[in-house]
Formats: structure tokens, C-alpha cells, sequence
């Protein structure tokens, strides 16, 4: 289990190290370009099963952090569903890996 550390507030998230190379790419993508956006995902259900929302700016750290040592492969598919997602006025909302063939993961 990977982590996202966000701000100077200690806050860590953990993600699958799969989702998490998934996110870095999305969000990169954004704060490169200068775009702030809300991130949103459904929460563990260790830690209270509801959503969680955070405000991504490229005036605030970030620290993506692997459990892994190598870098998942990539699914473009998953990540243009992501990047449609964080252009939207809800920002970007967190979904399940969608597979080639339409296939969501874990289905």
C-alpha cells in the first residue's frame, strides 16, 4: 500500500501502489499546467467508509510514496477516464480501474 502525503499537515492517504501511479499521472498532468481541483475517493472502510476531498494546488506539497520498488504498467484507458473526471466542476472523483473491453477490475 502506497501513500499520498499532502501538505505540511502530515495528512497521509494510502492507495494501492497501481492507483496511486494512476493518480501522480493525472494530477502531475494538472498542477503542471497550473490548474487547481478538488480529488475525491470513497474512504476504507478502516478508516469510516464514507468520502474523503482534498484541494490539489501546485502551491501545495505532495509526496507520493511506494511500497513497491517497481512502476505499475500503465492502463491509457483508466487514466483518460481519470483526466475527463478532473476537468469536470466536481474535480477529480477517484473510480475503479476500467480494464480494455470495458472490464472494470475487481469485477
Amino acid at each position: 500500500m502506497g501513500k499520498l502525503l499532502y501538505g505540511m499537515s502530515g495528512v497521509e492517504i494510502g492507495f494501492d501502489d497501481r492507483v496511486l501511479a494512476h493518480l501522480q499521472v493525472v494530477i502531475g498532468a494538472k498542477l503542471r499546467r497550473g490548474e487547481s481541483f478538488y480529488f475525491s475517493w470513497r474512504d476504507d472502510p478502516n478508516v469510516g467508509d464514507g468520502r474523503s476531498t482534498i484541494w490539489l494546488s501546485d502551491s501545495i506539497p505532495l509526496y507520493f510514496k511506494y511500497s513497491g520498488g517497481k512502476m505499475p504498467a500503465l492502463n491509457r484507458e483508466w487514466v483518460e477516464t481519470l483526466v475527463a473526471s478532473s476537468n469536470s466542476g466536481q474535480g477529480l472523483q477517484l473510480s475503479s480501474e476500467i480494464r480494455p473491453g470495458g472490464e472494470v477490475a475487481g469485477s
